[in-house]
């Protein structure tokens, strides 16, 4: 049994997509969207403000160079999320090779620029949009080569032609399940997705890296190669240590698997969450499960819950643990998926050639507006727990298109990899929790203010753990609630490799 257009936008590509962040889209352009959200400017020196040699930028780079009142300018200084259309930097260099991001360091550096990186273009603050910034955009950076078991994949490459390149070779990587999100961001933050507790976290099965840092030395890093940064890299999150080009990874067999999705009345949630909690905890290692609850304009007659996942193990996934402790839902599918195809569906993508999967020109997906925060979850929610959730979640409203909650389990092989080997250090949490608010004709501030609301509420049980691909601009203490005991150890990475602090991304270690 295959699944409806709209189980699939909310299993994949809805708000809440599982473990990734990347909004259901709608069409949107600069001349249409609403008031558009912009990061704070940063100051820049006079030589920026008077024009820096922008010209001699362009003729020694082999990408292209887009600045304010050119052709392409306003193309190319879109990201992903259409609040941050507002957004003007100085320049977006679209870089071709990790020559020219060497060579737009030094620019950067001789002229007192500051700059931004772009990766897919899903920073949740909007730092990559690069508000008064130089943008340097590895979108271009895409190739992916697969040479027997080994993938590499430059850092702009999108999910869904790399799901496609590798699933062709029949290989696999875990990763996200949003088709646009680029690899880049993904795995520099940890990278959490459908196959995370069968196959680890994205970042577990990177064996290199090729990274320009702050004295534009390009480095091949690995665990005998500059293995601190090899290390930071890993978990530690982009924008503070370097600019990372390509990544090598070691493939795994690519699994037939089964998806399922099951959804109740909202009635039932109470017992959902209190069985899937306890399911999850010490569900199999081949098992993953995304919960979610929303609410909003898209759910006139109330909050939805649904049930999602994968299964990589022989035969049907055993639900028993979960079905025994709720009432009968009232939709469930199982469907057996080959590696593409569950990677396509959960990306929205099942017919959609892969060439098209995109929100860019030519492409059939459609951005949308949202805000959106995150915890991490060391412990089950206890019965008030469950209720302040669902009553934030009543209280989404019909100002905000859909607005809710996601919870994704870790656990499996995450948790066999010890906190301090690599930068992600939340190897023992039972979930990431993502709250998230898409939104057209309402404000933005109606957005961050539900989910931050959302997050408040929830800080009592489940403290101030978060995960950094999700980043919050306005989070308490980011350093500690993003990497914990890891945030000194980054440090002295930071220190070694960036001495002068050239790289200016807000929550820097």
């Amino acid at each position: 049994m295959t699944l409806t257009r709209r189980e699939v936008l909310l299993l994949g590509v809805g708000v809440l997509a599982a473990s990734t962040g990347c909004a259901e889209k709608s069409p949107s352009s600069p001349a249409t969207t609403p008031p558009a959200s912009t990061p704070p400017t940063p100051s820049t020196s006079r030589t920026a403000t008077s024009g820096p040699g922008w010209s001699q930028l362009a003729r020694h780079v082999d990408g292209t160079l887009a600045r304010p009142g050119s052709a392409t300018y306003d193309q190319a200084r879109l990201t992903e999320n259409p609040r941050y259309d507002g957004a003007r930097p100085l320049a977006v260099l679209t870089a071709a090779n990790a020559d020219d991001v060497a060579t737009a360091l030094r620019f950067a550096q001789d002229n007192g620029l500051p700059v931004a990186i772009r990766s897919g273009g899903h920073s949740y603050p909007g730092w990559s949009a690069g508000a008064g910034r130089l943008v340097i955009d590895c979108r271009r950076l895409s190739r992916v080569t697969l040479n027997g078991t080994t993938a590499t994949i430059g850092a702009g490459a999108a999910l869904a032609p790399v799901y496609a390149a590798i699933a062709d070779r029949g290989r696999a990587i875990p990763g996200g399940s949003c088709a646009t999100v680029g690899i880049g961001g993904l795995t520099l933050g940890g990278g959490v997705g459908v196959l995370t507790r069968a196959l680890g976290l994205t970042c577990d099965s990177v064996t290199g890296l090729q990274v320009v840092t702050a004295d534009g030395r390009t480095r091949t890093v690995d665990a005998h190669h500059d293995p601190d940064l090899f290390w930071a890299l890993r978990g530690g999150g982009g924008g503070h240590l370097g600019v990372v080009t390509s990544f090598r990874f070691a493939t795994a067999p690519a699994p037939r698997l089964q998806t399922f999705y099951l959804s109740w009345p909202i009635a039932a949630a109470p017992q959902v969450i209190q069985a899937w909690q306890a399911w999850g905890s010490s569900a199999d290692a081949r098992l993953w499960s995304t919960l979610k609850v929303l609410g909003g304009a898209t759910h006139p007659s109330g909050p939805t819950i649904l049930v999602a996942g994968t299964w990589t193990g022989a035969g049907s996934p055993d639900l028993s643990g979960l079905l025994t402790h709720c009432p009968k839902p009232s939709t469930h599918t199982t469907t057996p998926r080959t590696y593409a195809q569950a990677m396509a569906s959960y990306a929205g993508c099942s017919s959609i050639p892969v060439a098209r999967c995109h929100t860019g020109p030519g492409g059939d997906l459609d951005r949308e507006a949202f805000g959106a925060t995150s915890h991490i979850g060391y412990r089950a929610l206890p019965a008030a727990g469950i209720g302040t959730l669902l009553d934030h979640v009543h209280d989404a409203g019909t100002e905000l298109k859909e607005a809710g909650i996601s919870m994704d389990l870790l656990g499996g092989k995450v948790a066999d990899v010890d906190p301090a080997s690599t930068a992600f250090v939340h190897r023992e949490a039972l979930m990431t929790v993502q709250y998230t608010a898409t939104f057209t004709g309402a404000r933005a501030s109606a957005a961050d203010t539900f989910v931050r609301g959302f997050r408040s509420a929830m800080t009592p049980y489940w403290e101030n753990h978060a995960y950094v691909n999700y980043a919050d601009a306005k989070l308490a203490d980011p350093l500690a609630a993003y990497f914990g005991a890891n945030a000194t150890r980054l440090a002295q990475v930071r220190r070694t490799y960036d001495p002068h602090r050239f790289f200016t991304q807000p929550q820097g270690y």
